[in-house]
């Protein structure tokens, strides 16, 4: 069994408040976020395809941050960019898809973790790897139950143990499943959508990802989606080296989604990344791919990168919505509909 880093089994002890384990979210927020011992409170370079990094994503190429601009520039539809914000949520610091590249929006900021978000009137709120990157709950299905996964810590290492049956309710739990089900259940993500989207904003909210439909979390994903990433390494140890490890699991986009109907959106949309880019950016990529036919320079390997199905075209998804009223002008909306 791993061993955890003192400063990471300090903060599970605080956490268990007196238990010798945790629930499995409560170990990914430790393991993720902890000040001073998580992984993403590093002062390390994480992103990028330099010795050190841990993995790549599609802002590490300026053609992205481009194809971005594009598409919002469509999606806006009659309304023109140059009176939205564009605020890029869970940013590297330093970072930013729009660091350093000329746009049409009236700004753009990033606000990276532990910042304040603030939004209001019109915006595109956009995110790259965002919701994957919160903590998630682990059940089992044994006994003809569904069963709590947690993480002890009793000794110094750290082992993944039942912690009893589910009390906390989680949306479409199936009341049954094969022996020995995992569901990798990230509440949290849709928290967040919710979060973002109570806010008295109106706009685009652009989000690309990797997830499911929750139909196919709870019923083809028999070893759960959780993995670890480091180095860019995938490893199914989810408690090997807390701190030092990215850990990650599919988004349920039918969560984010609720979460953002909610909360006056219209039907959000999800599909591909490779399907978004060709339906909202095929003018700027014909470009890319008509300069110098025959050359094949950075621009046209990466586009090859984002849209191959291999590569990130089929593994990444893009969930888009739109909310032409923010929650306070739809409630006055709602009032005047009332009286009338």
């Amino acid at each position: 069994m791993p061993a955890a880093p003192p400063a990471i089994l300090e903060a599970l002890r605080r956490r268990a408040g007196g238990a010798d384990a945790v629930g499995f979210a409560d170990f990914v927020d430790v393991a993720l976020y902890e000040p001073g011992c998580g992984y993403y409170r590093r002062a390390a370079r994480r992103i990028g395809r330099t010795p050190g990094t841990d993995f790549y994503t599609a802002d590490s190429s300026p053609l992205f941050a481009r194809l971005v601009v594009e598409a919002c520039a469509q999606l806006l539809g009659p309304e023109a960019p140059s009176a939205f914000d564009f605020v890029e949520v869970g940013a590297e610091p330093d970072g930013g898809v729009l660091r350093g590249v000329e746009h049409p929006f009236r700004s753009a900021r990033a606000v990276c973790l532990g910042e304040p978000l603030r939004l209001d009137g019109p915006c595109v709120v956009f995110s790259n790897e965002l919701f994957d990157a919160q903590p998630f709950r682990r059940m089992r299905y044994r006994g003809g139950s569904w069963r709590e996964l947690g993480v002890s810590f009793g000794d110094g290492a750290l082992a993944e143990v039942e912690l009893g049956l589910v009390r906390q309710p989680v949306p479409a739990l199936p009341a049954r499943a094969a022996e020995g089900y995992v569901i990798d259940a990230p509440l949290a993500s849709a928290e967040l959508a919710g979060r973002i989207a109570e806010l008295p904003w109106r706009g685009l909210f652009l989000a690309f990802d990797y997830g499911k439909p929750w139909e196919e979390i709870a019923s083809a994903l028999p070893a759960g989606s959780a993995r670890a990433y480091s180095r860019h390494t995938q490893a199914n140890d989810l408690l090997a080296s807390p701190g030092e490890q990215d850990l990650t699991c599919h988004v349920c986009w039918d969560w984010i989604s609720d979460a953002l109907k909610r909360h006056g959106f219209a039907e959000p949309v999800v599909e591909s990344q490779e399907a978004f880019l060709v339906r909202h950016c095929s003018g700027y990529m014909a470009q890319v791919a008509a300069r110098g036919a025959a050359q094949l320079d950075r621009d046209k390997l990466s586009l090859m990168q984002l849209l191959h199905p291999g590569n990130m075209g089929q593994k990444f998804q893009v969930l888009r919505a739109l909310r032409r009223s923010s929650p306070a002008g739809q409630r006055k909306e709602a009032q005047v509909r009332k009286k009338n």
